[in-house]
């Protein structure tokens, strides 16, 4: 195939790269050079050999200091590999080809030639040919630091200098190739691992590049845009406060700026892991994608959390404090325990989790971000200081917050209806609710109680249900009570729920979980929280750190369908929210009385007093989310 131009265009960085002065940040990788128009420049020496001494030889190691790679031997390998994907995968979690390097080189380039890529993807033979053009025969030779790197660094794991220059080599060409990449850290991570295992530089080249033009829907590798990344972040965030709720408070209680260290997550694994257990996760993100990254995050987020039990007083910088765990995990799991565990977590599929990340990238798209710039103010703290409700406080609704999914947490809420100001028509509540989705409902009782609900889907939906009390909405609903007690009730489980061992959490919480619109897959826990001892202003609105309190242990009974996903029904008698053996929140049409019960839907015990009389109530819409056209 034909190469592009290799004519390479030095293009200026965006301002958040750059200091208070103007000039961009450098130093963070070896062979960087001031350039005289303030733009950081990559320095590819042919100085930088390395005497490769007995180990020349070898096919798939002339860039590697043997003397820093663990254990393994470099004998060659002539059994074929097979060609059933699922016999790979089973070698690969298995680790099979973590002894031989020879192997495991065979490995990589057997499974990336499988990969489905786009027609045209630039190959060994263009690298050859655009390396010549742009690097030529020159001793030393500078280029303008890759764009999409944006301040992230070049491991180098086991490679010796002359693997280093390689790496920049193939990072200046990978450029040079695809200059729609716009934001990509963990790049320079995976070609250098790829080096490793590559008889050359063209062949690293030509492998990255079918990762990085992987077209195969069912399979993905590598975000490409800021948009694209931040989504993954906030798919991590989605995960984080389902599976690890110890950590997820921990980091919300320390930490005002939650997203950004959700933003570090994929840097723990390219770059932060050692590099035996950074091998192992690469041997099966090559055949499962993305998904597995999810896995040993969450594994990692979990045993930091219990790693810092004893000294949570004493962390001044979390996120230095996690990727310090992170490089330090061997005295914590062995390699093969950390991906027993990871495999053991049951994810949502990878459809779902496809879903989630579109829902969140549409909601970062609509916040501002876009596929090259950030927002400086685009993490899920949002000022609250206009904030004004009649029934919940700043803090109150913080927790609410927290507990939604994280694409509507992005925007701050917005008042769409209260009794104090409307009056107490229930005609006059879907007039202005409907069109919004999804929606906050709250009240106050006469006795000073307040609970209310997450409403996923628009109101308006109830029009298109034929029949009294014909209910809609989807699994994101939960019901919740704030005072006297904080507790949330999500859509009930149809399998038992697991227990937790010590090891995992110092104490044993009950599962928490969230899902996407349309996913029908039944699944809850009760959670609740103490507002105690958050060092956050309450002036924000800080999403999210909600963790479940210790709870005992119960198994749930499978239940039928219908009343398992009875989530929110409304006529001109009243509203209702749940169902199945009762109703767990039931509102009448002139909005002045109220009962609550048991449901099978979201397993909650009453909200308040059983029969209530409605002193406020108020329900709020998501600022900028969806807003139909009735």
């Amino acid at each position: 195939m034909r190469a592009r131009s290799a004519t390479f265009t030095a293009r200026q960085r965006s301002n958040s790269s750059c200091s208070t002065d103007g000039t961009p940040n450098l130093g963070i990788l070896p062979g960087f050079r001031r350039h005289s128009i303030s733009i950081p420049m990559l320095v590819i020496s042919d100085s930088d050999h390395y005497d490769l001494g007995t180990s020349s030889g070898l096919k798939y190691g002339k860039f590697v200091d043997w003397d820093k790679m663990p254990a393994a031997s470099s004998e060659s390998c002539t059994e074929p590999l097979p060609s059933d994907p699922k016999i790979l995968k089973s070698m690969a979690r298995a680790g099979c080809w973590s002894k031989n390097h020879t192997l495991r080189a065979k490995a990589y380039n057997h499974i990336i030639r499988s990969i489905r890529c786009r027609a045209v993807t630039p190959d060994g033979a263009v690298f050859r040919d655009i390396s010549g053009k742009l690097f030529g025969q020159k001793k030393v030779s500078t280029h303008p630091f890759p764009q999409f790197m944006e301040g992230s660094q070049i491991p180098m794991y086991c490679l010796h200098k002359g693997g280093l220059n390689a790496v920049k080599k193939v990072l200046v060409c990978v450029e040079n190739q695809f200059p729609d990449i716009t934001y990509c850290p963990i790049l320079p991570a995976i070609i250098s691992l790829l080096l490793h295992y590559s008889e050359d530089e063209a062949e690293c080249f030509q492998n990255a590049c079918r990762l990085i033009a992987c077209n195969d829907p069912d399979m993905h590798y590598i975000d490409q845009t800021f948009l694209a990344y931040q989504s993954s972040c906030m798919t991590f965030g989605d995960l984080a406060k389902k599976y690890c709720h110890g950590a997820h408070k921990l980091i919300g209680t320390t930490d005002h700026n939650l997203f950004s260290v959700y933003s570090d997550w994929m840097m723990w694994l390219f770059g932060g892991l050692p590099f035996e257990y950074a091998t192992r996760v690469f041997d099966v993100y090559l055949l499962e994608g993305v998904k597995v990254l999810y896995r040993v995050a969450l594994v990692l987020l979990k045993h930091y959390r219990v790693s810092v039990t004893s000294r949570e007083s004493e962390i001044t910088d979390l996120r230095q404090d996690i990727q310090s765990f992170v490089a330090s995990i061997a005295h914590h799991l062995t390699v093969d325990k950390f991906l027993e565990k990871a495999f053991s977590i049951r994810l949502f599929s990878g459809k779902e989790i496809s879903l989630l990340h579109i829902a969140n990238r549409k909601a970062l798209a609509q916040k501002g971000i876009t596929l090259t710039q950030r927002r400086q103010s685009m993490h899920m703290a949002i000022d609250l200081q206009s904030f004004s409700s009649g029934i919940v406080t700043a803090q109150e609704m913080r927790i609410i917050w927290s507990w939604i999914p994280e694409r509507f947490a992005l925007f701050h809420p917005t008042l769409l209806f209260t009794t104090s100001e409307h009056g107490y028509s229930l005609q006059t509540l879907y007039s202005r609710v409907e069109g919004y989705e999804p929606t906050v409902l709250l009240f106050k009782t006469l006795d000073e109680e307040v609970s209310g609900a997450f409403l996923s889907s628009d109101w308006s939906e109830r029009n298109k249900n034929s029949g009294k009390d014909s209910f809609f909405g989807t699994g994101e609903c939960f019901v919740f009570t704030l005072r006297p007690e904080i507790e949330r009730y999500e859509w009930m489980t149809a399998h038992p729920v697991e227990s937790v061992s010590e090891e995992e959490f110092p104490k044993a919480r009950l599962r928490s979980r969230s899902f996407t619109p349309s996913v029908s897959r039944p699944d809850t826990s009760t959670s609740s929280l103490s507002t105690a001892g958050t060092s956050q202003d309450s002036s924000f609105l800080t999403v999210p750190h909600a963790e479940p309190r210790p709870a005992h242990f119960r198994s749930v009974p499978h239940l039928p369908t219908k009343t398992a996903s009875m989530f929110m029904a409304g006529s001109r008698e009243g509203i209702i929210i749940g169902g199945g053996g009762g109703q767990a929140l039931y509102i009448d049409g002139d909005l002045h009385r109220g009962s609550t019960q048991h449901c099978d839907t979201f397993s909650n015990p009453p909200l308040c007093k059983e029969s209530f009389q409605i002193q406020l109530l108020e329900v709020w819409g998501i600022h900028n989310s969806v807003q139909n056209t009735v």
